[in-house]
């Protein structure tokens, strides 16, 4: 079975200035993403997705193959993952003929993975061959049924009305359904769900559970200096 692990990491961060390559414990932060897809003997490629030349020739450095420079318009804020992944898989395949069978997502922005996790999902999705594809997911913080919207008369309304406890959003946490927050760690997809379900997910998700304290999705100034201080920590 071929696994293949892809990094997108496109160059015009807004909240960091290239948050992707910004120095983090003493390397950029990409290179932490890299070099743990290299450590799995479960993954045979590893591919950097980026419109920045200075992002490639880092990633390269590190070891991960960037054959590619990624289209601008693949780049702008409001971009999708799918295009993204699309793109990167046609390039493989009329380039070398290369389809993986797995393709492992992994954002540069969550250095503190462990190679652990990273084969358990991978192993997970081997030894489901149902599944559409694999989400890391955790329990967030704070409950939906507890969260409200505002409606055009300016009144809060419940976020969440599909559900048969009364006043949900007056109860204890305790008493209301488990759910689970995606938190970005990584994903695996099947590939004929992108290709034929053209989806990053399809319908049958598997969950990979994980503990709070080891997510740090790396978004502005506060959560980099939160995940170095944790990552100095381990």
């Amino acid at each position: 079975m071929r696994v293949l692990a892809v990094i997108p990491a496109r160059g015009g961060s807004k909240s960091i200035p290239k948050k992707n390559i910004k120095a983090f414990c003493g390397k950029p932060l990409i290179s932490y993403s890299i070099e743990l897809a290299l450590k799995s003997s479960l993954i045979d490629r590893v591919i950097v997705s980026s419109d920045s030349k200075e992002i490639i020739d880092i990633s390269i450095k590190y070891g991960a193959e960037a054959p590619f420079r990624r289209p601008d318009k693949l780049a702008n804020d409001d971009t999708t993952d799918f295009p993204v992944f699309k793109h990167c898989l046609d390039f493989l395949k009329k380039n070398g003929n290369y389809e993986p069978s797995l393709v492992v997502h992994l954002r540069p922005t969550s250095p503190l993975r462990t190679i652990g996790m990273l084969e358990k999902a991978i192993k997970m999705m081997i030894d489901n061959p149902e599944a559409d594809s694999l989400r890391g997911v955790c329990e967030p913080t704070q409950s939906p049924y507890k969260m409200w919207t505002i409606d055009s008369d300016g009144f809060l309304s419940p976020f969440n009305k599909n559900i048969s406890i009364k006043e949900a959003y007056n109860q204890p946490r305790q008493k209301l359904p488990l759910v689970y927050w995606q938190n970005g760690y990584m994903d695996v997809i099947r590939l004929k769900t992108l290709t034929n379900k053209k989806s990053m997910t399809g319908n049958k998700i598997l969950p990979l559970l994980i503990k709070e304290n080891n997510i740090f999705d790396i978004d502005d100034y506060t959560t980099f200096k939160m995940a170095e201080e944790h990552y100095k920590n381990l």
